[in-house]
Formats: C-alpha cells, sequence, structure tokens
C-alpha cells in the first residue's frame, strides 16, 4: 500500500507511507515538514512505521525526521554519503530556515543495499544510489510492486537541480540514464516535487537521448 501525503510548510513535498497492507507496518519516506500532520495520518490508520527512509538530506526531506523518530522509535535510513547532509545545516540547507537540522542516530547503507521489514521479508526496498542532486542522493525501489520513490533525482518530464552542494548535472544524467532508466519501462517513479510518471516516458525526453542503453 503507497499513501502520498503532500507536506507544504516549507516547499510543496511528496511525502509516502509504503506499508504492508497486511501487518500495517511500514517505511516513510521523506517526512520534509509537518510532523504532527504526518503522525495523525499513521494514527489514524493504524500504520506502525519501522523505518524513515530519505532520498537525500535536504531540509524539505527530512525536517520532520527528528520529531517523527522521537515518536515512534524509527531508524533513520540514508545512503552513506549522506552524514555531511544529515549533520551541516549548510548542506542540507536548513541554514535558511530559522532552525537549523541535525539528524542523529542515522543508519548510512550502500548502493544496492535492501531494507526490510523486520516480520515481513517480502515488504522490501533496494536503495538505488543516484547522485548528482546531491552526493546522497538515492531511489528507493520495489520490484515486487513495480514502484521507484525518486525523491529529486527525477521529476516527470524534468530532474533535480544541480547547483547546490554535491550536485553536478553530468553525474545525475548518467545514474539517471544507467540506474533508473534502465528499470522496467513500465516503473511508476514517485518523486518528491512532481505528479508521478513511469520510466518508459521519461526515457522519450530529449536530455537523456544519445545516453540510453
Amino acid at each position: 500500500m503507497i499513501l502520498q501525503v503532500t507536506v507544504t510548510e516549507y516547499l510543496p513535498t511528496n511525502v509516502y507511507f509504503y506499508i504492508d497492507e497486511e501487518s500495517k507496518h511500514g517505511f516513510i519516506i521523506d517526512p520534509g515538514a509537518e510532523a504532527a500532520k504526518l503522525k495523525k495520518v499513521a494514527e489514524e490508520r493504524g500504520f506502525v512505521i519501522e523505518k524513515i527512509l530519505l532520498t537525500h538530506g535536504h531540509f524539505d526531506h527530512i525536517a520532520a525526521v527528528n520529531e517523527l523518530q522521537a515518536a515512534w522509535g524509527a531508524e533513520i535510513i540514508m545512503q552513506e554519503n549522506g552524514k555531511n547532509y544529515a549533520e551541516n545545516p549548510n548542506w542540507n540547507l536548513s541554514n535558511q530556515l530559522r532552525k537549523e537540522i541535525i539528524l542523529h542516530y542515522v543508519t548510512y547503507l550502500p548502493h544496492n543495499a535492501v531494507i526490510t521489514l523486520k516480520d515481513n521479508p517480502d515488504h522490501k526496498l533496494q536503495l538505488i544510489h543516484c547522485p548528482g542532486h546531491t552526493s546522497d542522493g538515492c531511489a528507493f525501489y520495489s520490484e515486487k510492486d513495480g514502484i521507484a520513490f525518486v525523491g529529486d533525482c527525477i521529476f516527470r518530464e524534468s530532474y533535480g537541480r544541480t547547483d547546490l552542494p554535491g550536485g553536478d548535472e553530468e553525474t545525475l544524467l548518467s545514474h539517471i540514464t544507467d540506474r533508473l532508466l534502465t528499470l522496467p519501462q513500465e516503473t511508476i517513479l514517485l518523486s518528491a516535487h512532481s505528479e508521478e510518471t513511469t520510466v518508459e516516458h521519461e526515457r522519450k525526453m530529449p536530455w537523456y537521448a544519445g545516453r540510453l542503453k
């Protein structure tokens, strides 16, 4: 089960609950603001959130993490290059806010790591490292459900900006084409700041021309 909740305290950001329907245990992806709203959604639906997954460490993806971790005791998962973003407000851009954000007790995982629920190992996501928007940028992919939570790596008919700390356009485009657009064409891509799209649709975009295998 996938539930999208859009939070708007800073930038409109799509937060996703990815839940095992039988147990109602699951993950939350990119809780970027409005912790009270997200806690209410989980409480009303009976969700038990085991892990908080972050596609990257910008403030609009992490601002609710500390409050949710305290409430749920959930493990925080970031790609292994995420330490600068977790611990440095200049890197996560929260220095632009009234309060600076620092994350503690983070688990850092490498490319291709598999993240599973404790009681249901079939409910799992594969971490796909896709740097270029940030150095820790990643997607979380479910082959079983044919979905990928792609954060700011790729949007519908666009891709993430590359002019912020750790960003590089050539790196992003090469990883999108090599790692995301080689997923099955029917894979649904769920981004943080756009409507959903598919691998098949994005492969038609001209900026990937000449890069696709």
